[in-house]
């Protein structure tokens, strides 16, 4: 408790009433704290709360301070970087089958007999899906 009531005592060195009343803080004052604020792991509430003062008033200052270095805040929108997928490696890559084309339906019918068993494949259909229902059959029959 006594070094916060000696800072304060330090403090209210450095801020002096204004010509309408208000508190005026000194600018080494301004910079003692913005300093402060400034350090890793620092609060800038609570460097504000044990200054007496608004943690709001000590973001302006610091926004102040870092505008009048030429410092310009962030870019206001996030930044695209650029991205490439790759491939995992020993996975083969299958391109995958052109759908049919739009406004005309797909027609035909396969009919395969296989061991007493009938498979009807309808529609448009790859030769990958043909080839893994007949080893399928096979397996069973």
């Amino acid at each position: 408790m006594v070094c916060i009531k000696a800072e304060m005592h330090i403090m209210n060195d450095r801020v002096t009433r204004g010509a309408r009343g208000r508190r005026e803080h000194s600018p080494e004052l301004k910079r003692e704290l913005v300093a402060r604020s400034l350090l890793p792991g620092a609060s800038v509430s609570a460097i504000a709360l044990d200054a007496g003062i608004n943690a709001n008033l000590l973001f302006t200052w610091r926004r102040a301070q870092r505008n009048s270095a030429g410092q310009t805040p962030g870019p206001s929108t996030p930044v695209l970087l650029p991205v490439s997928i790759e491939a995992p490696q020993g996975v083969d890559v299958v391109a995958p089958t052109p759908a049919p084309p739009a406004g005309r339906p797909a027609t035909g019918t396969i009919e395969i007999d296989i061991g007493g068993s009938r498979v009807r494949l309808r529609g448009v259909v790859d030769d990958a899906t043909v080839r893994c229902v007949l080893q399928s059959l096979r397996g069973a029959a």
